[in-house]
């Protein structure tokens, strides 16, 4: 399946809104995030699983066509309880394009295209299996980018991680080759527990960036403008890349140098990649 383009392949901030609380739905959809994850997991209980995909499906209406491609569903987990219920739910629907937490399996995506054959994936990687399955789960059919479970990650691995979540940069590093490897959009990075920390936030959002990774999951509206500065280019950055390539234009694609450096083809395009970022291709 090809998949249509949605907002969502360039989006760099996702939010989540709780499915219970559908009267959050338009304020997610008006806070700045470019993705908004309607989710019927972690945010809400045991007990109110089905509550929450009846008011999902009662308000679904209500949300604009527009509002609806930049919006995911957050299904529970393959093997859960709760799961046939959500897919059932989302092909009714006709969701656009669903989050499926703890994907370990190719299988898990066959499983979900099967109900959903015209629903973008976006697999959440957060335990050992998923990221052994890497490579199958990225290359696996519908699949529009990845996201990782930081917290599940560390609670199935069994490690502690630092204030800089050290300990899943090799993690972080896998999904990013193999994103690109499957020709997918680049992946998404977890969520950071502290809502007011905005030095933290960012420097999450930044070391996300430098890992190659195109976007942030948001659990708070405070969060989002943070993560869209981090995953904006800097003036700086945009003036050296306007002068890298305007040094590479004067000579005719021959050596160059700009504040006292070489350029070669590398480093022009990555000036050429940050000026994309930047909105100034």
């Amino acid at each position: 399946m090809n998949l249509p383009h949605l907002p969502l392949s360039d989006a760099c901030c996702f939010l989540f809104v709780p499915a219970n609380q559908p009267e959050r739905y338009s304020k997610a959809f008006a806070s700045g995030a470019q993705g908004v994850i309607i989710d019927l997991e972690d945010a809400v209980g045991l007990d109110d699983k089905p509550k929450a995909r009846e008011l999902l499906k009662q308000h679904w209406s209500l949300i604009s066509d527009s509002d609806k491609e930049r919006l995911v569903v957050r299904c529970n987990a393959p093997g859960s309880p709760f799961y046939a219920a959500d897919l059932v739910l989302l092909k009714e629907l006709q969701a656009p394009c669903l989050m499926i937490p703890k994907t370990e399996t190719r299988d898990h995506i066959n499983g979900a295209a099967e109900e959903l054959p015209n629903t973008a994936f976006i697999p959440m990687i957060e335990t050992p299996l998923g990221l052994h399955h890497l490579n199958d789960i990225a290359s696996s059919q519908q699949v529009l980018r990845l996201a990782l479970g930081n917290f599940d990650m560390q609670v199935e691995l069994g490690i502690s991680c630092d204030e800089n979540e050290t300990e899943l940069d090799t993690a972080r590093f896998m999904m990013t080759l193999t994103s690109k490897l499957a020709q997918i959009a680049p992946p998404i990075d977890g969520v950071t527990q502290s809502t007011t920390d905005t030095a933290l936030i960012f420097a999450h959002a930044q070391k996300a960036g430098r890992f190659g990774f195109g976007a942030k999951l948001c659990i708070h509206p405070k969060q989002i403008p943070v993560v869209k500065q981090a995953f904006t280019p800097t003036p700086q950055e945009i003036d050296w890349a306007q002068r890298v390539i305007a040094a590479d234009q004067a000579s005719g694609g021959q050596a160059a140098k700009v504040d006292g450096k070489m350029i070669d083809r590398p480093v022009v395009m990555l000036a050429r990649r940050i000026l994309s970022l930047a909105g100034n291709p």
